[in-house]
């Protein structure tokens, strides 16, 4: 598959080069930054070097099966306004601008709706905190048994600001330091709602989100609570039963923590149950499940290919 990558240069960007470079099936075209044109790719993604040599380009070709749309939120509708031709082409946009599914756009959330991923020619990815909140509910709307006010609290790494240089992300600031940012106002609310009410319609408690800013680089927890009628063992066998067809979202019996899945694609939930609520943990790094890998394993779905292909990636436990 050839592959066109607009937004090179920024965190989504990069992660995404670091996997499509050892996917099987893909080869990189173009990688497009106005900014960084002309200069290797490594030498914005210092990771990259000695993995590849290519250079960015402000080029633009059209003669690829998919584009990755990886620039800032409300910049991809102005480049599909002002490059019409790409509207022929499979894209997978990791902005904001599509999660409504207007369109056309399917929301790219495989756990929901991997049949219509697979027939489908745009993607809108799903936001980071978004994935991680809509994992933790998807079993308990699916079975229809939400029925309360739903609360969550969860905290994301630094990249979740993206590269932009900004005051809450300087490390003189962030290091050694929490903050609040949104609460019950952040963007991805209306993502959450509208996929829950997918499985469950006419579902309209709260939802309650104090999202927290973390003192370190990549990664996000979700604790998520709400009423719960049932047992453990219930909680755990509806979860496990959901999620046995989806190779990225596991079960753990013990606690998680964010280490577990930095740098890989999956989703790791712990679930326990208090005084009758449900509390469920989920982890997921924010720029592979919650950006860059989430994008990859959509295009290989509406490309035929295992889910799996190309992200067979480890974490760093240590």
């Amino acid at each position: 598959m050839k592959v066109g990558i607009i937004g090179g240069a920024g965190y989504t960007g990069g992660e995404l080069l670091r996997i499509l470079i050892h996917h099987p099936a893909v080869e990189i075209v173009f990688v497009n930054s106005k900014s960084q044109a002309g200069k290797p790719v490594y030498s914005t993604h210092t990771d990259l070097l000695g993995d590849t040599d290519l250079l960015f380009s402000d080029d633009l070709h059209t003669d690829i099966d998919v584009a990755f749309l990886c620039s800032g939120h409300g910049e991809s509708k102005k480049f599909l306004e002002a490059n019409p031709s790409f509207k022929n082409i499979n894209i997978v946009d990791l902005s904001t601008d599509y999660r409504d599914q207007s369109e056309g756009f399917v929301y790219g959330l495989a756990e929901l709706q991997r049949e219509k991923i697979k027939t489908a020619k745009h993607i809108a990815n799903p936001g980071c905190f978004a994935t991680s909140i809509e994992l933790a509910l998807l079993p308990l709307a699916a079975a229809g048994i939400l029925t309360d006010d739903i609360h969550i609290s969860a905290i994301t790494g630094s990249t979740g600001a993206g590269q932009s240089l900004s005051t809450t992300s300087h490390f003189s600031w962030r290091s050694n330091n929490i903050s609040i940012y949104k609460a019950f106002t952040h963007q991805h609310l209306q993502e959450i709602g509208m996929v829950v009410n997918t499985l469950q319609n006419g579902f309209d408690q709260n939802f309650n989100f104090i999202p927290y800013r973390g003192n370190f680089t990549r990664g996000i927890m979700a604790n998520v609570y709400t009423s719960f009628d049932g047992t453990l063992e219930d909680a755990k066998k509806l979860y496990k039963k959901y999620y046995e067809t989806h190779p990225f979202t596991h079960i753990s019996d013990k606690p998680v923590d964010v280490k577990q899945v930095v740098n890989t694609n999956k989703c790791l939930i712990s679930l326990e149950v208090h005084n009758g609520n449900l509390l469920i943990s989920s982890v997921i790094d924010n720029l592979t499940k919650g950006a860059s890998g989430q994008a990859v394993q959509n295009m290989n779905l509406m490309f035929g290919l295992d889910e799996r292909t190309g992200l067979g990636l480890k974490s760093v436990g240590f």
